[in-house]
């Protein structure tokens, strides 16, 4: 049976998932779900290209930042400074709270050995409560950042919600002229070879050469953190050792 979502989502990946960036972002912030969407940011490698152009078109809207408390500093200083460049005028930052880390990762080793365990309450559990009140999100994946990837819609059924990726088309040269053509500061540690940002303790730098997202989770059979999948069942991992 078709839900009135798939239905929604499959107009509108008919419609739309063909049109220019900019023209998608217009038509979910202003059209298709205005006032009852969001950004969901990592301010990692690639970060700058989409909320530039959100910021061109709406700079009131809101911005979701997941700190789980394990970032780089460098990342932290990036969001702040990016924030700031862009005149972001609601940039949230959403995280676990100190009794959840208190119970199940109280000597931060969790990364370690359970990093789906760590990647549920650090970061889906946390998204998941903040998207309660909206309807969409945007992401800022690509097609060619991983092969499981390379299917990925611009309109999506996410759980209860409509999840939009305005730049599933775009490749490394594109976001690399426009980043250039608007003079967008880079992430830091991209000179250091770090294509990929994440966590401190699940991210490594990679060569050109390698799948951009080759650095996250290596030793471990894992390519998501478990926010691009469905939601509803974030808690499921929610357990102690």
């Amino acid at each position: 049976m078709v839900t009135p979502d798939q239905d929604r989502v499959a107009s509108l990946q008919r419609r739309h998932a063909d049109a220019p960036a900019v023209d998608i972002l217009a038509i979910a912030l202003r059209q298709a779900f205005p006032g009852r969407i969001a950004v969901v940011s990592s301010f990692g490698a690639e970060s700058a290209v989409l909320l530039h152009l959100v910021a061109s078109i709406d700079l009131s809207t809101p911005v979701l930042f997941v700190d789980t408390g394990r970032h780089f500093p460098e990342t932290l200083a990036y969001r702040d400074a990016l924030t700031a460049r862009l005149g972001l005028r609601d940039v949230r930052s959403v995280g676990p709270s100190a009794a959840e880390i208190a119970v199940l990762d109280p000597d931060a080793t969790r990364a370690a050995w359970d990093p789906d365990g760590c990647c549920a309450f650090r970061k889906v559990a946390p998204l998941a409560r903040a998207l309660v009140q909206f309807d969409a999100w945007i992401s800022g994946r690509k097609r060619f950042q991983a092969t499981t990837r390379a299917g990925l819609p611009v309109f999506e059924i996410d759980g209860v919600h409509i999840k939009v990726n305005p730049l599933a088309r775009w490749d490394a040269a594109e976001l690399a002229a426009y980043a250039a053509a608007h003079d967008l500061p880079p992430h830091p540690l991209v000179a250091r070879g770090y294509l990929s940002i994440g966590c401190v303790p699940c991210t490594s730098p990679v060569t050109r050469d390698d799948d951009p997202r080759a650095g996250r989770w290596q030793g471990f059979d894992k390519t998501e953190c478990g926010i691009h999948r469905p939601t509803a069942n974030a808690t499921a991992n929610l357990t102690g050792k």
